[in-house]
């Protein structure tokens, strides 16, 4: 293919890959599957995405209707060279680069995100206030906690654990208890806490998920003896013993990227019924125990129902 010819055939070839991305992503709008990779409040940023992706597009098919006219009349004057340059197998490395992708948002099934993702990532108990140190385990020499966690929790620690940071008295001391010291923070989570102390059974919804989770932290001791009714997916680490699972959800900010896993202990003799990543709901008292050094709320178990997975898989953060 000569030159004139090669500019306009690219130009359609990165028209129906600009296409391709609009049609995907309009795919997932449609089919209410985008809620398994974008948390709700990023939906406007997809919303301009896919108008600017059509657009583009639309630009290079137009470009590429210039095919057959001398490189005079569809110069752009801009002093740049708007081909790939190098031979064949170099152009099909660069297209592959965005076309693979594609395919794979095409072919691949849309799922939330699982147990296995949860065993990568580490599961946080409760809200993770109570996680002071992070903890390690014997058997692998590695955290049971994110590397994110540690290093708010202790970053003078963290730091010191990674190579090449042998001094850290330049930075600044923190304690992540500071944080819940402030003011505003303990007045939103007074008022949940008033509320939750008048109900008979605490409900664990997706709206309230996480607030529950730290008031279940901050005020453990008061809620000793509660019922509580929560659903989630089934995880086990793997020290765990028979009668133990975690009833978890993962929390959303953004994205996946940032997905972390919020799981609340459970103990039960029938344990052993329900593999990981099976959804349950389950309700039981709400006791104390220790895992790893850790004080944490645990649910004695009085009843638990499979149930499907529900339409939104992951919990957002509400606070404001």
């Amino acid at each position: 293919m000569n030159d004139k010819g090669d500019l306009g055939f690219h130009a359609y070839i990165r028209g129906i890959i600009l296409f391709g991305f609009a049609l995907l992503i309009l795919g997932y709008i449609i089919t209410d599957n985008m809620k398994y990779y974008i948390a709700p409040k990023m939906m406007p940023f997809i919303y301009f995405s896919l108008v600017v992706f059509f657009l583009l597009g639309i630009i290079q098919i137009f470009r590429s209707t210039n095919r057959g006219k001398s490189e005079e009349e569809i110069d752009c004057d801009c002093g740049l060279d708007h081909q790939i340059s190098g031979p064949r197998w170099v152009r099909l490395l660069v297209y592959s680069i965005f076309i693979l992708p594609l395919l794979m948002g095409f072919t691949i099934p849309d799922q939330a995100l699982n147990s296995s993702v949860a065993a990568n990532r580490g599961i946080i108990y409760g809200s993770g206030i109570n996680l002071a140190n992070p903890t390690t385990n014997i058997e692998d020499g590695q955290s049971s906690t994110p590397r994110t966690d540690q290093f708010l929790n202790d970053p003078e620690g963290y730091l010191a654990s990674i190579e090449g940071y042998e001094t850290i008295d330049e930075i600044e001391h923190y304690q992540i208890e500071d944080f819940y010291d402030e003011e505003w923070f303990n007045e939103y989570y007074d008022n949940i806490l008033t509320d939750l102390h008048g109900e008979t059974v605490i409900k664990v919804t997706d709206k309230n998920y996480l607030d529950v989770m730290t008031l279940l932290d901050l005020h453990l001791e008061s809620f000793v003896g509660k019922e509580l009714e929560i659903m989630g997916f089934v995880f086990r680490e793997q020290d765990f013993e028979d009668n133990q699972l975690v009833v978890a959800r993962f929390s959303m900010t953004c994205c996946t990227a940032d997905a972390g896993v919020y799981g609340t202990l459970v103990e039960t003799e029938e344990a052993y019924l329900y593999p990981n990543d099976t959804w349950v709901r389950v309700r039981g008292t709400i006791n104390k125990t220790k895992y790893h050094g850790y004080e944490l709320p645990v649910i004695m178990l009085r009843e638990i129902t499979i149930i499907d997975e529900p339409d939104s898989p992951y919990v957002y953060p509400s606070f404001r």
